[in-house]
């Protein structure tokens, strides 16, 4: 399910990024990309919700979805807001001055749309009321306080009054201090208790009309008319507020002549006000009347039914949004013939100025904003009874989205991610993927954030993606690095080692150019990052990249080491190649895919047969080669590179020469008839003559000779001078060795042999420099086997040892 997760992810990005200039399509209400990462988190709660049952998925996992699909629908909520030019709205004098009579509703309208904080609480409200769990139901009543009623009707009729009952069934009996110590009927409490529970619950989703039908259905209509007294007054025949021009003319003319509302809003406030501070009553209905009419004073109480994080954060925005819309409402309640009355008509519109923000002058918003930025804050610290805590990842996003801190809030996470705080947790590849997804959902609707946060942010995602096997996502997300997407995707090309064959390496290195990356440097990178793994582990990386570099690498077996020291031996079998020789070989592969990758490609072989060859590896030089495209040899820019890898392939068809000369020698049987032995030694001789040229071809050609002005030319000019001090004298001893074993079949082999050694002795050459002190390389061996094939030549009679010469 997981997989499907980022595979779902991916698809939104992608059909996204097909539409990043359209701030529109981004931000629509359904089809945008924050509503469409909400839906895929709701899906995927959906299916785990099926595992929980069966207990492989834990109740904390399906907590982090329900939070993100939330973070998700305030993304929405408020990117929407803050990136979208909001409908130009009267300012509330301007609406006083040209009708008194306009309504509340709309004034409120009018001083919401002039505050921008306060637009964004009311929106945060909004979201806070939609994401809200639902209220639970009291169940059916058949009645009006059945049971208490019942009991009263009782003690009437025996003239005994039930005790610790109220003997009268007004709403107000239970408070009423006559009837101290007196209640309901138990079944009659726990009822009342359910409904005043579930209308809180309501009045918390912001189910108004909801809460109003449940006091209905349980007999309690003045709690219904309590609870309507919290809309403000309409009426939209006498507002002068715009129309939408799509609206039905019928139904709009119907509801205009309707008002809605509470014309004493006011007063209904107070009383609010007074019973959320009344001891006598439960803390669930002091706490539903707070709720209703939300105030700093009454904070306390609403604070202490609060049970969730969430629910801090709704009170507090509650409080907020009330205060405000009060203080802009008192401010110009003189002006407004439904708060004054005749007054407003008589002493005519007010004058005041509308420069500022809403009807409160620019130093009271100011304190206000401030006021409330002091509260959210003090979010980020509060104790909360249930769910997740205030510290929590979502948690912590949301208040800093409120707080239109995210680039803040990016930069800690991206820190965090640096020091290597959270990759042993739980939710960390979850977490990863949502903040990621911010970074990108950031660009794309044009919202500035750290490049630095970004680029740490993303890298960790693709390490996440890596872990589970999401390859064929890589190159997208690596694409949005901008200017580090080409080194950290050759850094996922690297970390596949030897776990693809060609064919999946090619299709890896061609999403590069399906998401925008620039497919040769890629494929460049990825070479030499890869060289650069099999010798050493995590160069110019971070602490915490050196740590996952690290666990990467060792996948390799061994680090390289270094082709220096004592001359290799290269008599007898060679040992199996390491898993870090063969990363070594196939590194080869990231630069042959491409043909304007070829030079680059030769550049590196070279590299790399310097390493084999100087190491003794020379089957592996020779599967280097092999797999090498023929179009390789007919470079010829850079000159030295195409000369020293032209030198290689010299020296692998005199290698392969000799070893034929071998061969043959070996297919000798003594039962060979006449005409087999004929046809046997016409091929023995020809391949000796051939390897006897192209043997001293080679060593008369300036082989591997480097040119002094060379890119590298130290380091190159030592590797070759290793490796002609391993080869010239194999080769050199291995052709006299042929020569004069063979003088017994190709008498004039001898004479070979020995002029060999002219060609050894010869100053242009100075092929004695490359024998060196080691047994098998010293100069003094060669000598020895010519002088072994002097005497030989004295086998066919005379005491002149150079006579053979002359023959």
């Amino acid at each position: 399910m997981a997989e499907s997760l980022y595979a779902s992810c991916a698809q939104v990005l992608s059909l996204c990024q097909a539409n990043k200039d359209d701030l529109e399509t981004l931000l629509h209400p359904e089809t945008g990309f924050a509503p469409r990462l909400r839906e895929i988190c709701d899906q995927q709660l959906v299916e785990l919700q099926d595992a929980a049952v069966e207990g492989t998925v834990s109740s904390s996992e399906l907590d982090a979805l329900k939070m993100e699909s939330d973070t998700w629908a305030l993304l929405q909520a408020l990117m929407s807001l803050r990136k979208t030019t909001p409908p130009e709205y009267p300012h509330p004098r301007d609406l006083l001055a040209a009708n008194p009579y306009t309504p509340p509703a709309t004034l409120a309208q009018s001083i919401m749309h002039a505050s921008p904080l306060l637009s964004a609480l009311v929106v945060v409200r909004e979201w806070l009321h939609d994401s809200a769990p639902l209220p639970a139901t009291p169940g059916a009543t058949n009645g009006y306080w059945r049971f208490t009623r019942n009991a009263v009707l009782q003690g009437k009729r025996t003239g005994r009054i039930a005790g610790g009952v109220v003997a009268e069934l007004d709403p107000d009996a239970v408070n009423r201090e006559g009837e101290q110590g007196k209640g309901l009927a138990p079944d009659d409490a726990a009822y009342d208790k359910a409904v005043v529970q579930a209308l809180y619950a309501h009045v918390r989703a912001g189910q108004l009309d909801e809460a109003v039908d449940l006091c209905r259905k349980a007999n309690q209509p003045w709690r219904a008319a309590s609870i309507r007294g919290a809309l403000l007054f309409q009426w939209r025949a006498i507002a002068n507020e715009p129309r939408e021009e799509d609206a039905m003319d019928d139904e709009d003319a119907e509801d205009s002549q309707q008002w809605h509302g509470n014309v004493r809003r006011q007063m209904w406030k107070t009383v609010c006000h007074r019973t959320a501070l009344n001891t006598t009553l439960s803390p669930t209905e002091r706490a539903l009347y707070a709720a209703l009419a939300p105030t700093p004073s009454t904070s306390a109480v609403l604070k202490a039914v609060c049970r969730t994080w969430e629910d801090h954060l709704w009170a507090l925005v509650s409080i907020a949004c009330e205060e405000r819309l009060s203080l802009g409402l008192a401010n110009i309640a003189r002006e407004c013939f439904w708060e004054s009355g005749l007054g407003a008509l008589e002493g005519g519109a007010a004058s005041g100025p509308t420069d500022g923000v809403g009807p409160l002058s620019p130093d009271e918003d100011e304190e206000w904003e401030d006021d409330v930025m002091k509260m959210l804050e003090g979010l980020g610290g509060v104790q909360v009874a249930e769910g997740a805590p205030a510290d929590h990842p979502y948690h912590v996003s949301q208040l800093h989205i409120i707080l239109d801190r995210t680039d803040e809030l990016l930069e800690a996470f991206a820190n965090g991610l640096q020091e290597g705080l959270y990759v042993s947790a739980p939710e960390y590849p979850a977490m990863t993927r949502f903040f990621a997804h911010l970074c990108l959902f950031f660009q794309l609707i044009d919202i500035q954030v750290s490049p630095f946060a970004t680029q740490i942010i993303l890298e960790a995602y693709l390490r996440v993606l890596e872990h589970a096997g999401q390859r064929e996502l890589i190159a997208m997300y690596a694409g949005a690095l901008g200017d580090n997407a080409v080194e950290r995707y050759a850094l996922f090309l690297t970390s596949l080692e030897l776990s693809g064959d060609a064919t999946e390496r090619r299709l890896a290195l061609t999403r590069a150019r399906d998401h925008g990356l620039d497919i040769e440097r890629v494929a460049i990178v990825t070479a030499e990052r890869t060289i650069e793994k099999t010798f050493t582990v995590g160069l110019s990386l971070s602490t915490y990249q050196r740590k996952r570099a690290g666990a990467e690498t060792g996948r390799v077996g061994q680090i390289l080491p270094p082709a220096k020291g004592p001359l290799p031996s290269i008599i007898g079998l060679e040992p199996a190649p390491t898993d870090a020789e063969i990363l070594l070989l196939r590194s080869i592969e990231w630069t042959t895919f491409l043909e304007s990758t070829y030079d680059t490609a030769l550049e590196q072989a070279n590299v790399i047969l310097r390493y084999f060859l100087g190491r003794g590896r020379i089957q592996l030089s020779k599967t280097l080669l092999d797999m090498l495209p023929p179009e390789l040899g007919s470079l010829v820019e850079p000159e030295d590179q195409a000369t020293e890898y032209m030198h290689y392939r010299q020296f692998f068809n005199v290698w392969e020469l000799l070893a034929r000369v071998v061969e043959t020698q070996a297919l000798e049987q003594p039962q060979m008839n006449k005409d087999t032995r004929a046809a046997w030694l016409s091929d023995y001789k020809t391949l000796i003559e051939q390897a006897r040229e192209q043997v001293v071809k080679l060593l008369t050609t300036d082989w591997l000779m480097l040119d002094a002005d060379v890119p590298n030319g130290d380091r190159r000019r030592r590797d070759l001078v290793r490796i002609r001090q391993t080869y010239i004298p194999e080769l050199i001893i291995r052709l006299h060795s042929i020569l004069v074993g063979s003088r017994s079949r190709i008498p004039e082999n001898i004479k070979h042999a020995l002029s060999l050694v002219n060609v050894v002795a010869d100053s242009r050459y100075r092929l004695y420099e490359d024998f060196s002190s080691q047994d098998g390389r010293r100069l003094g061996d060669y000598l020895g086997a010519v002088r072994q094939a002097v005497l030989a030549g004295l086998e066919g009679g005379g005491s002149d040892p150079f006579r053979i010469l002359t023959l």
